[in-house]
């Protein structure tokens, strides 16, 4: 009879043991949320973006896929979260709610990758726009002065199309050089966009992970409470 008992108890212990294996992997929902959070309120509001984002004219929708990231990476340290008290607890609920919000995170993080691959086309056209605007505004009243302009050509260190030598005055003084800015939008919002791209879709991968780990835990759970 003592064998017998000794069976159960000695499964559960071992089951146990098991989990611990899962939820190491929880923090790093969380560790990897503030990455995302960080990324995204740096690429956002620093450099070169926080610069041309002060413009009345800026395109909001270019900096959409970020909001995206910056919101999923809050999510995500929520959710690693529940996923650790889920897993200490045994709770098939809260780890099934940890599943479904690593989907929806997972749904946003491969929407923001597609979104910087594919809608960086139309982004470069509406910034190289915004900039051939501001070109020919300097053009028909040199004396009226453009900030646009000198913001497009501080940011993006080019100046001019062609030739810089119509908008030299709002060329900054340390271009060594000429640079077409037509050309130096088109590559630095290309780079910029598939830099937010990998990055979502990096955390996508991350995310199936997590899904995995709750779903094989929900299992274990299953599985040993049917055997006790």
């Amino acid at each position: 009879m003592r064998a017998s008992c000794d069976v159960p108890r000695r499964r559960s212990t071992e089951h146990r043991k098991d989990h611990f294996f899962p939820l190491r992997a929880y923090p790093l929902d969380e560790l990897a949320g503030s990455a995302v959070i960080a990324f995204g309120l740096w690429f956002r509001f620093g450099g070169a973006i926080k610069e041309l984002s002060s413009e009345d004219k800026s395109p909001e929708y270019f900096y959409v896929g970020l909001y995206v990231l910056v919101g999923a990476g809050a999510l995500m340290m929520a959710v690693g979260f529940f996923g650790c008290c889920g897993a200490m607890r045994e709770s098939q609920c809260v780890l099934g709610s940890f599943f479904t919000c690593l989907l929806v995170i997972f749904a946003a993080e491969v929407t923001t990758g597609v979104f910087a691959f594919i809608g960086k086309g139309v982004a470069i056209r509406h910034v190289q726009t915004m900039y051939e605007e501001a070109y020919n505004d300097y053009l028909k009243d040199r004396g009226k002065g453009n900030g646009t302009l000198i913001t497009f050509h501080s940011t993006f260190q080019c100046c001019g199309k062609e030739s810089s030598e119509q908008v030299q005055p709002t060329c900054p003084k340390e271009l060594l050089g000429h640079k077409n800015c037509i050309d130096e939008i088109e590559t630095i919002i290309s780079v910029k966009l598939q830099l937010i791209g990998i990055v979502g879709i990096g955390i996508a991968g991350l995310t199936i992970f997590g899904m995995i780990f709750s779903m094989v835990l929900c299992c274990a759970i299953r599985n040993s409470r049917d055997v006790i």
